[in-house]
């Protein structure tokens, strides 16, 4: 079977892009060649996700990244940032191949309805080949664009927390105040933001 996979990064992020992976693994008519170690992008190392997103990226039929900038979550809204950045992705896995049996997305909401063979499945990172490589490369991607957004940006050390809300990016953002990376209506960045 020919499963295109998608899953998303970024969503809980206060900075930064968020970022859909859609990965199809397998050709048809193609002995199915898969990298050794998928699993949810959560689940590895720093180490193993790049190593994997290099595989991923030799052997894999067609992989498509969709991104959306803080400026669009801010005015589309989270949920629909996240169905943007998933049809952003399938449609680049869909200018290489257009032959699939499913398309399946990690979640409880099946971005894509427009698609009668696309369906949400919880936990499809852990449980999906193809949905663990989407995890993967989105991931990997997301966070090389925050180790470069720190080289413009060093006061926010994003290439340590890559736009997380963690105690380090609390205590930048009081002491710096909002840079354009980040996501002006979410609570946290809201009330610290000067208009």
């Amino acid at each position: 079977m020919i499963i295109v996979g998608l899953d998303e990064v970024g969503r809980g992020c206060w900075a930064g892009p968020l970022v859909a992976g859609a990965v199809m693994l397998d050709r048809p008519s193609v002995q199915p060649i898969r990298p050794a170690g998928l699993k949810d992008s959560k689940r590895l190392t720093k180490s193993q996700r790049q190593g994997l997103a290099a595989d991923i990226r030799i052997q894999a039929a067609a992989i498509g990244l969709g991104w959306v900038t803080p400026a669009e979550i801010d005015g589309f809204g989270l949920t629909e940032a996240v169905r943007t950045a998933m049809q952003r992705a399938f449609s680049q896995v869909r200018e290489v191949v257009t032959v699939y049996d499913e398309i399946i997305i990690d979640g409880n909401i099946n971005f894509l309805a427009e698609y009668p063979k696309a369906r949400a499945v919880i936990k499809a990172d852990a449980s999906v080949p193809e949905v663990s490589a989407a995890s993967i490369i989105a991931k990997v991607a997301r966070d090389a664009y925050m180790v470069d957004a720190a080289v413009q940006f060093p006061e926010y050390g994003f290439d340590r927390h890559v736009g997380y809300g963690t105690a380090l990016h609390l205590q930048m953002l009081k002491r710096h105040g909002v840079c354009e990376l980040h996501r002006r209506s979410f609570k946290p960045i809201r009330t610290l933001a000067t208009w």
